[in-house]
């Protein structure tokens, strides 16, 4: 037994042990979760070298229809800061963050200072997202939410925007530094690195798209307006007037009949949806069909997603638009 504690003692001198629960707890940052992948890629840069938030949406789910896995319900409940976009986007999660999430600091990054909003587009060949409003506006809404999108008016795909992007950066720094203190210098410098990237990649984005940005092409749904207005592309429509909900004989011949009429060059599908629709569409038009991704669905989680998928968006309406005369 003597030997046994001379043993123990000469390890501790050597700093052999292992460490006691209150130097792991120490180690430990605050516990993060985020909702879709472009805002997981936005918060994990952010967050670079002080830990990594969790994703609650993975592949190709959408964010209106989502249905959490256990798991996922288990880090709501254990989560200190919860990002998302709002309750008019991930639809979801509105009353869930109300259930589980009762400890947590729920930032809605659609309200980041500093950013841009568009008014929904309505009618006609736009979609509306009806029934994600009506869904949002019956979701209970705790007083620890900083969200208030009670009206529904405004179009939640501000991601799509890398200005707006930016303004999301310094929100995300600013909730990190006030929940983990320790290391606020780290989020707020990561934070500010992350606005000089995407401000350059606005730049790039912008020359990419320029040669094309007078062609007109089709849309699958409306998702793409922060886009469209950064860049002064020209959507002529889109095909669904919801994401949910399969459009009848009489939407797709008006869609047609546009894409005949502006002499649309493109049809976009996206991967969670249908291609056999866009076909439908294009049918004796000269439109092409191609790939347009605004969540990264096929794209791996981490701090360069939102750089990928930009470039990706950017890169598909350059190259179906420019391939055609």
């Amino acid at each position: 037994m003597q030997r046994f504690l001379r043993v123990l003692a000469a390890a501790a001198a050597l700093g052999l042990t292992a460490p006691g629960p209150a130097i792991t707890r120490a180690a430990e940052g605050p516990k993060v979760v985020t909702s879709i992948k472009p805002v997981h890629s936005l918060v994990a840069g952010v967050m670079v070298g002080a830990g990594s938030p969790a994703l609650l949406v993975p592949g190709g789910g959408s964010p209106h229809a989502y249905t959490l896995r256990p798991s996922q319900a288990r880090r709501l409940q254990e989560a200190d800061l919860v990002f998302w976009i709002g309750d008019g986007m991930e639809t979801f999660l509105a009353k869930p963050l109300g259930a589980l999430a009762r400890g947590a600091r729920v930032v809605a990054l659609y309200r980041a200072p500093g950013g841009t909003l568009l008014a929904t587009r309505r009618g006609g060949v736009w979609d509306d997202h009806g029934a994600a409003r009506d869904e949002a506006a019956s979701a209970q809404r705790e007083p620890n939410h900083d969200d208030n999108n009670a009206h529904g008016s405004v179009d939640m795909h501000v991601w799509l925007d890398p200005a707006n992007a930016q303004a999301m950066a310094g929100a995300i720094a600013e909730a990190l530094a006030e929940t983990d203190p320790a290391n606020a210098a780290r989020y707020r410098a990561n934070g500010e690195d992350l606005r000089q990237r995407l401000g350059a990649l606005d730049r790039e984005l912008r020359r990419t798209l320029a040669p094309v940005a007078a062609r007109p092409y089709v849309v699958f749904h409306d998702a793409y307006q922060y886009f469209e207005a950064r860049y002064g592309l020209s959507a002529a429509g889109a095909i669904t007037v919801s994401p949910g909900r399969p459009p009848g004989a009489r939407r797709l011949a008006e869609i047609r009949a546009r894409i005949v009429a502006t002499g649309a060059r493109c049809v976009f599908a996206e991967p969670q949806f249908p291609p056999p629709l866009v076909r439908t569409v294009i049918e004796d038009t000269a439109a092409k069909a191609a790939i347009l991704d605004p969540l990264g669905a096929e794209l791996t989680a981490g701090p360069e997603t939102y750089f990928t998928l930009m470039r990706a968006l950017a890169r598909a309406l350059a190259d179906c638009l420019a391939s055609t005369s």
